[in-house]
């Protein structure tokens, strides 16, 4: 089985619908085995991010992230790092399918309701810097 990290950001938060955006997952078979909520500072912000740190937009993405609190969680499943990505959807709201969480939930590329990760390899990373192994449970 596979892992992967889901956040689910600042405008999403603010605007109610963790819920139905954990649901989305939930019902494609996706497991929750770490959840947690909480508020990001700005030296994780720059970890996560650090791909895209030098590019234009990313002091943006650092004080989105910041702004309010969120919600991180480990699915686990099948491929699911790419079950993830299909059911989230285009980074842009705008260019992603109907029914992909972005296109019901985002509004627009910094506000586009969820992070999922876009690799295997980088899950693995991603979790680390949200969850110690103790806080991942199998079941």
């Amino acid at each position: 089985m596979e892992r992967s990290l889901v956040l689910i950001k600042p405008d999403a938060m603010k605007r109610n619908v963790a819920g139905a955006i954990i649901n989305r997952f939930e019902q494609r078979g996706l497991k929750i085995v770490a959840l947690k909520m909480l508020r990001m500072d700005e030296t994780l912000a720059k970890r996560h991010y650090a791909i895209h740190q030098g590019k234009p937009f990313f002091d943006g993405l650092v004080k989105h992230i910041t702004s309010s609190p969120i919600i991180a969680i480990v699915f686990e499943g099948e491929k699911a790092v790419e079950l993830i990505r299909k059911i989230v959807g285009a980074t842009d709201p705008a260019k992603s399918e109907r029914g992909t969480i972005r296109a019901d939930f985002g509004m627009d590329i910094p506000n586009n309701a969820v992070h999922g990760s876009d690799s295997p390899e980088n899950a693995a990373k991603e979790i680390g810097l949200f969850f110690v192994e103790k806080e991942i449970f199998n079941y």
